[in-house]
């Protein structure tokens, strides 16, 4: 199937990167924006392809079979609406992908489902990390102690590093929050499946409360303030956003009435080697931990030779340091599940069929999330089998989100 991808930031460089290990993809197009030539150079040096650069959606939708909705948060909403037009005036596109979040808040959510609806079309929605080998291998090795013994009890799952590349992540207008929106979904979908039973949908378990806290801890110093504002332009004297946030999502098991609990932190004030993703399940009379810092290869470099090290980048996404005892991970992009979820999108859309996780599942986590929020902002226990409480949550735009997060943030 030939691809087309709207967006060329730091996750569709990723991604073209994935694309060099699955089979049946060819990057045919990209929208025309600022770092689209260097991608398409970058796919043509990886052999994915030789996209094309197109100045409309219209006109890229015309030429490929899949469109990937890779632009910032801000741009999500605006990109589904094109391609809803580019299909009403007769684009044959075979299926949808779209990266994680779905949206700002849940009613931008629910307008890209409904668009998507309108098409006709597939969907896939991009949860990386449902998809990593390690943990689809866990999976497997627990379902039968899980049919023994139960499913996991309690999960706690994570995801941290130093921050952010670019100035619209750092922007809660824009991006729709901080750490919680950016990172939190991954954190809140993974402890949602980690609880899950063995061969259950990853919505089987209802939720029924969430409690949050975000903080901004490191950010908000005045010597890291002058660093955002300097570098990216965002003020967080005045328009901050969480760089920090923890809190517990409570499900019931609806067939055995189980409650259960996932615990999710995430954090842009991480401050190891680069980014972890780490996480861990506790289930009568077996446990599981994962953690991708704990790499089967390291490398150590000295002060005397880290002025030849080109980037540290290369070996960890968001690495921090070029010197002392560093985790080396050789295939990143296979190790997060990038390859995975396209292999599983392309495989549904030649049958026709949604993805594991379709743009409706996204909403759900969307929920969840809004959920965090609300209860970061009001103090309290939200609690998702409230009628109207699930009401507010459909109109609800986070304080942060709106850019009047200093009286919460700042105190």
């Amino acid at each position: 199937m030939k691809l087309g991808l709207i967006g060329s930031g730091f996750i569709s460089r990723f991604h073209t990167l994935a694309l060099g290990q699955v089979k049946g993809f060819e990057l045919a197009g990209l929208l025309d924006r600022s770092g689209s030539a260097g991608l398409a150079e970058l796919a043509r040096r990886e052999g994915v392809g030789d996209p094309r650069i197109y100045p409309s959606v219209t006109e890229l939708a015309e030429a490929v079979d899949v469109l990937a909705l890779f632009a910032p948060n801000y741009a999500r909403l605006e990109g589904m609406e094109e391609i809803a037009a580019a299909v009403r005036a007769g684009a044959r596109l075979r299926g949808l992908i779209c990266e994680k979040p779905l949206g700002r808040n849940l009613a931008e959510a629910r307008e890209m489902v409904r668009l998507a609806e309108e098409t006709g079309l597939p969907t896939s929605y991009f949860e990386n990390q449902l998809y990593m080998k390690s943990f689809r291998a866990q999976l497997r090795q627990l379902e039968p102690v899980q049919q023994e013994m139960g499913p996991l009890a309690l999960a706690r799952c994570s995801e941290e590093h130093g921050g952010p590349h670019e100035g619209w992540f750092w922007d809660p207008t824009r991006q729709g929050g901080g750490v919680l929106l950016d990172m939190g979904c991954h954190a809140i979908a993974m402890g949602w499946y980690l609880l899950t039973p063995a061969g259950k949908a990853p919505t089987f378990l209802e939720p029924e409360t969430v409690s949050a806290d975000v903080s901004l801890l490191k950010w908000g110093l005045p010597r890291w303030r002058r660093h955002l504002l300097d570098k990216y332009g965002v003020d967080y004297a005045k328009t901050p956003a969480e760089d920090f946030t923890t809190g517990v999502v409570g499900y019931r098991n609806p067939e055995t009435g189980q409650r259960v609990k996932a615990q999710f932190t995430s954090s842009w004030m991480f401050e190891k080697q680069g980014l972890r993703l780490f996480w861990d399940g506790m289930g009568p009379g077996y446990a599981v931990e994962f953690n991708t810092l704990s790499s089967p290869l390291t490398v150590f470099i000295g002060d005397d030779a880290a002025a030849a090290v080109a980037d540290g980048e290369s070996a960890l996404e968001k690495s921090t340091a070029s010197r002392g005892l560093l985790p080396v991970h050789y295939n990143e992009a296979d190790l997060y599940g990038y390859p995975d979820e396209f292999q599983d999108a392309l495989a549904s859309f030649a049958a026709g069929r949604d993805a594991m996780l379709p743009w409706s599942y996204g909403v759900e986590v969307m929920r969840l999330l809004m959920a965090a929020y609300l209860s970061a902002e009001q103090r309290r226990v939200v609690d998702l089998t409230d009628p109207a409480t699930l009401k507010e949550l459909e109109t609800y735009r986070p304080a942060i989100q709106q850019g009047h997060g200093a009286e919460q943030l700042l105190g």
